[in-house]
Formats: structure tokens, C-alpha cells, sequence
């Protein structure tokens, strides 16, 4: 039985998806795979899996996007500096769970992939990204399929929460907002 709620993907803003690209490689010795282009946010990505159903995805803004009509997602309208974690986000049913305050459920798609997602309407993640957006893939595949596996997995999602929204001893409460992965070359704290 597939859960309700699951970890699916976090995220790291970038300035651009060069340099952010660079960061990541330096980090963890590999490239991540190219996305594509989110033409309602304004924005681009690139992708790493982190295993079965889940990955990371490295975001920026778009240089050869038409202005984004809302606030862009992950806080990347008030974005600057270094790459670094922005967000995370949980899979579940959107027919199920209502979107959060401040947020909305809305349509996306790319190619052969179609999802629904929440969107907060401030364009700022709740808690400074330690809060999740939730994302319904439905009937699509999941990116993570697509993607080579170069054996890096989350091991653990630290969350200055007083509480975990998931049952998963991979996401943890702490003081700080990060994320560290297994690699082959060793644990990497982003």
C-alpha cells in the first residue's frame, strides 16, 4: 500500500542553473541531469536522483522566461547568494489533502510529466523551506524514474519544526534547515 504522505524531492535554489550546477558537482562528484523549463514560474531546473520516487532538484530563474505573473516558488523573487536548500516537498493526494493556508493547488506539466503542486501565494516557503509544498504526480511517472542513479540517497532532512509532518526516521527535527546525502564518496551536509 503506498503511504499518504511520502518524501519526494528537495530543493536548492541557484542563482543560475550554471553556477548552482558547478556547486552541486563540487559537492557531491556528479553532474545533475538537465529538467527543463517551468514557463508559469519563470524558472528552469536540473535534476539528481536521490533513488527510487525521489531527487533533487537544482532550480533558477530563467533567463529567457516571459515575467512570471505571481511570486516565483521557493522565496527565488527575493533570492541571493550562494546555492542552498530553499525547500522540500511531500508527495500526496491532492484530492485528499487540502492545500495548506496561503497556498493553492495548481496544474503544471512538462513533456510526459503532469503533476499538481502547492503553491504559497507569497511565493516564500513556509518556515523558511522547512515546511513542505505538496505535490500530486496522479497518474504521471515520476522524474526519478528517468534519471541515473548514481547511488546518492538522502539520509536525513533535519527540520527546525517542532514536529515532523512525516512518518520517516530519514526527516528529522533540529536547530538548523539542511539536508545531508549518502554518497559514494561519503555524507555530504547541503
Amino acid at each position: 500500500m503506498t503511504p499518504a504522505f511520502a518524501f519526494d524531492h528537495i530543493a536548492i535554489a541557484t542563482r543560475s542553473l550554471t553556477e548552482g550546477a558547478a556547486w552541486l558537482r563540487d559537492r557531491l562528484g556528479v553532474d545533475a541531469s538537465p529538467g527543463g523549463k517551468h514557463p508559469l514560474m519563470g524558472t528552469h531546473n536540473r535534476l539528481l536522483s536521490l533513488g527510487p520516487g525521489a531527487y533533487l532538484e537544482l532550480l533558477a530563474f530563467d533567463p529567457d522566461a516571459v515575467a512570471a505573473p505571481q511570486y516565483r516558488w521557493f522565496g527565488l523573487d527575493d533570492f541571493d547568494g550562494a546555492p542552498r536548500l530553499a525547500g522540500w516537498v511531500m508527495r500526496a493526494d491532492l484530492d485528499q489533502t487540502p492545500a495548506p493556508p496561503g497556498s493553492r493547488a495548481v496544474a503544471l506539466s512538462r513533456g510526459d510529466l503532469h503533476w499538481r503542486l502547492t503553491l504559497p501565494d507569497s511565493g516564500q516557503m513556509p518556515h523558511a523551506g522547512a515546511a513542505p509544498m505538496l505535490i500530486d504526480w496522479g497518474d504521471s511517472r515520476h522524474p526519478a524514474d528517468s534519471l541515473p542513479d548514481h547511488g546518492i540517497r538522502l539520509q536525513r532532512l533535519t527540520l527546525p519544526l517542532p514536529t515532523t509532518p512525516l512518518d520517516d526516521p530519514r526527516i528529522v527535527t533540529g536547530a538548523a534547515f539542511t539536508a545531508s546525502l549518502w554518497t559514494p564518496q561519503g555524507t555530504v551536509l547541503l
